[in-house]
């Protein structure tokens, strides 16, 4: 029986998308699905929730859960990973409170910044654990990353890891339906190219019967810029630098320097920008959870209707070796030629019974590919610091990251990181 092993199998609403997708598909039925997750009580929420919807679905595949992560991956031909280290609370919390105190805020923190550094030093050494653990008892797994920060934890599972690594992001996806269904534009018969690095790709070509939608796109994105709206930090961008953004205003706000400024605070209001995003989010899910609990694990007649989610479509693609095609995260081998190699790079790839194959992009354009590097700069040393365990090159990626550095000084972003080492406490490996 081929097995599907999800890590993080708590994350109730996730597992419903992808794994529920699993269950609806012709070709995964028969498949052992594994469920491990350190939270056993939410753990078992999932199982509840998946086996109704295999119930109402007619699926013949199984459900199981595990609490012994090893046993869980044995054997298993596919792993999905969407785990989050240290949780809302104390970690998020932390990672926005700490920063603070020094003047910088963020929004989302999960990426690149100062949020996004410290959630990858909180997660590469449970990922590097993960990786371990594949290769010794399922070496040939396919192994999905959804958990963020995406470019640097698929870079670590690929370059130090030694597992065979993708990574998903939904933004892709999303990004043609949102802008087009914002500037009221019909987008049946779109083609287009994405590709740059996660949460900052870009919408390098978008046309229709051959004809470049840019221009139109652009005139309407200048009229909508005259009123406040949700996706004003994107539409300057695409303004300024010429093309669209794949993740959402909230989230790009924080990657460059130009959006949250102390010393221009009205920039805030005029781009509309919702500082703490993320942790009101958390809260907000947190008092949704009890309604959706019941609604999700204890609704017998619970049904599924299959996501936009990547998981099953890839996984159906390999069984049956019907083509399919993604965008994915992936080391860049030459795949675009004006970023560095050692970067993790979010490209068109083909998928079918050979498994995920990238595709070749070539140069961006210049200022894209300048835009990319600011962030890559702050992925890689990141990255360097995990490995190293070195603690200057903590200070090294914070000090690049192009928000961080826009507004704090040098000495006070080493005492802001001395601060959020200590405070991380035992999530954080001890860095000398």
């Amino acid at each position: 029986m081929s097995k599907i092993t999800f890590l993080g199998a708590g994350s109730t609403v996730f597992a419903k998308n992808v794994l529920g997708d699993c269950l609806l598909t012709p070709a995964l039925q028969g498949f052992e699905i594994a469920l491990f997750d350190i939270d056993h009580v939410r753990l078992q929420d999932s199982a509840n929730m998946l086996n109704n919807i295999k119930k109402t679905s007619g699926s013949t595949s199984t459900i199981k859960v595990y609490t012994d992560r090893k046993e869980a991956l044995s054997g298993a031909k596919y792993v999905v990973n969407a785990i989050q280290v240290g949780g809302y609370d104390p970690c998020t919390i932390t990672d926005f409170e700490i920063p603070k105190k020094y003047g910088l805020r963020q929004t989302i923190a999960d990426t690149v910044g100062i949020g996004g550094i410290f959630r990858n030093l909180r997660t590469i050494p449970v990922m590097l654990d993960f990786a371990a653990d594949v290769r010794e008892v399922c070496p040939d797994a396919l192994f999905l990353n959804y958990t963020n920060p995406m470019a640097v934890l698929t870079n670590v599972m690929n370059t130090y890891g030694g597992v065979r690594t993708v990574g998903l992001c939904h933004s892709v996806q999303t990004c043609i339906p949102e802008l087009f269904k914002s500037l009221g534009l019909e987008k049946e018969g779109v083609k287009a190219k994405i590709a740059g690095i996660n949460h900052m790709a870009w919408l390098l070509e978008v046309t229709k019967d051959g004809i470049d939608l840019y221009p139109e796109i652009k005139k309407r994105a200048a009229e909508k810029q005259q009123e406040k709206h949700k996706d004003m930090v994107r539409f300057e961008m695409m303004l300024k630098f010429g093309h669209y953004i794949t993740e959402s205003s909230e989230h790009n706000a924080e990657y460059h320097p130009y959006f949250i400024k102390r010393s221009y605070p009205e920039l805030v209001d005029r781009f509309n920008i919702p500082l703490d995003e993320y942790p009101r989010r958390c809260i907000d899910q947190i008092s949704r959870w009890k309604q959706m609990r019941e609604d999700l694990v204890n609704d017998a007649n619970l049904t599924h209707e299959r996501s936009h989610e990547y998981a099953s479509y890839i996984f159906e693609a390999i069984e049956t070796d019907v083509p399919y095609k993604i965008g994915g995260n992936v080391m860049n081998t030459g795949l675009i030629t004006n970023l560095p190699r050692e970067a993790c790079v979010e490209v068109p790839c083909l998928v079918d019974r050979n498994g995920v194959t990238p595709t070749y992009v070539g140069d961006l354009p210049p200022q894209l590919a300048a835009l990319n590097r600011t962030n890559i700069n702050t992925q890689l040393l990141t990255i360097e610091a995990a490995i190293t365990r070195k603690r200057e090159h903590i200070y090294h990626a914070a000090m690049l990251d192009p928000h961080t550095a826009a507004e704090l000084s040098m000495d006070d972003i080493v005492a802001m990181c001395d601060e959020l080492i200590e405070a991380h406490g035992k999530w954080l490996p001890e860095y000398h």
